[in-house]
């Protein structure tokens, strides 16, 4: 038995290999420097200042140029950044001035909120003000009710990540709380975050200090959690976020002399405001000057847009497993590694099939006499 499995065995693994050995990994979104895991930057300019962010980029939201970035492809747990897309879809979609009376689902809501009751005292107006300034989780599920449903939302928003090419988003919640499979990029980030603020209900949201809010008895007030509203001048948006998961990830667009500069963030472990102001700093000094090291893609024509995958099998995030052995060592792979794959695979697959003719000799030399032989 185990001489007629071993040779089998033998060419389906060398015939896997080979597929293995000439898989080309597809060219990233945003420029072939774009797909390193390490930091990519500009020549003629000093590097930019030091973050303790695992991934970030830098990018000039006019041009769309990519002006420095670390790991910018690199899948992660988005948090409530993740709310800048459920805005990003459902301002489109939705009567500023609809009423909505939030269910017990939505008021229930676990993680931050902005204290909803199911009472129809809010306009889809306040809801998104909750959303942005405040990372109200009541107020992304009751958004999403109000837009005709969670599957709804998460099909529409996974829609819209296609068309901007925000290949490495994937939405399982509207409001970023962690869930199996939900990944985003800073890239991506980036990417969102230039979509929204061309929009001037979301830049109105996001730029927002202090508002007033709906309350059973007149309205209380509400502030933005964006602390760089006050602190960085020029600062126009757009948003952070936070799980014990995801850690700490954050977006920011500052607007000097005409020109917004974008910094996006991932999987920090808090306090990054100075670092962001700095990473906004060499921004402004680097646009214009440099090379670009990728960019920002725009988005594709609505009928464009491909389905969102129910499924990500690809790279996985960075902070969860690690990628699967073979494929790992696939992205890794040069010219020069192929090669010798090639050559090493190949003599695999000439032992399988003079071991598999073998096996087949000495069975029909031992195998007893058939019936009238």
């Amino acid at each position: 038995m185990w001489n007629r499995l071993l040779p089998v065995t033998a060419l389906i693994a060398a015939v896997a290999l080979t597929g293995t050995a000439h898989a080309s990994p597809t060219p990233p979104v945003g420029g072939e420097q774009l797909a390193s895991r390490g930091l990519v930057r500009p020549d003629g300019i000093k590097a930019p200042p030091t973050t303790k962010a695992t991934s970030f980029v830098i990018a000039d939201a006019e041009t769309g140029e990519v002006l420095a970035a670390k790991d910018a492809h690199g899948r992660y747990r988005p948090a409530s950044t993740l709310k800048m897309l459920t805005a990003v879809t459902l301002i489109p979609l939705l009567d500023k001035d609809l009423r909505v009376k939030p269910s017990h689902n939505a008021v229930n809501q676990e993680g931050s909120a902005v204290g909803l009751t199911t009472k129809p005292i809010y306009k889809v107006d306040d809801l998104m003000k909750a959303l942005m300034m405040s990372s109200g989780n009541d107020a992304a599920m009751a958004l999403a009710e109000a837009n005709g449903g969670l599957d709804k939302t998460l099909q529409d928003m996974n829609t819209a990540a296609r068309r901007l090419q925000a290949n490495d988003t994937v939405a399982k919640t509207p409001s970023g709380l962690d869930k199996p499979g939900q990944s985003s990029s800073a890239y991506d980030l980036a990417l969102i975050a230039r979509a929204g603020l061309a929009n001037p209900e979301f830049r109105r949201y996001v730029g927002t200090k202090i508002a007033k809010f709906p309350a059973p008895k007149k309205y209380y007030e509400i502030s933005n959690h964006n602390k760089l509203l006050w602190r960085y001048d020029g600062m126009i948006g757009v948003k952070n976020g936070w799980t014990t998961k995801a850690r700490a990830s954050f977006v920011g667009a500052a607007t000097r002399g005409g020109h917004t500069i974008i910094v996006a963030i991932m999987r920090h472990e808090g306090f990054f405001w100075e670092e962001v102001a700095q990473l906004l700093d060499w921004g402004f000094a680097a646009r214009g000057k440099v090379a670009p090291v990728g960019r920002l893609v725009d988005p594709l024509p609505v009928e464009a847009a491909a389905p969102a995958p129910q499924q990500v099998t690809t790279t996985p995030m960075a902070s969860a497993e690690p990628a699967p052995l073979l494929e790992s060592a696939a992205a890794k792979q040069t010219g020069t590694s192929r090669t010798v794959g090639v050559v090493v695979i190949g003599a695999g697959l000439l032992f399988g099939l003079v071991w598999l003719g073998y096996g087949l000799r000495r069975r029909r030399g031992s195998r007893p006499p058939a019936l009238g032989e």
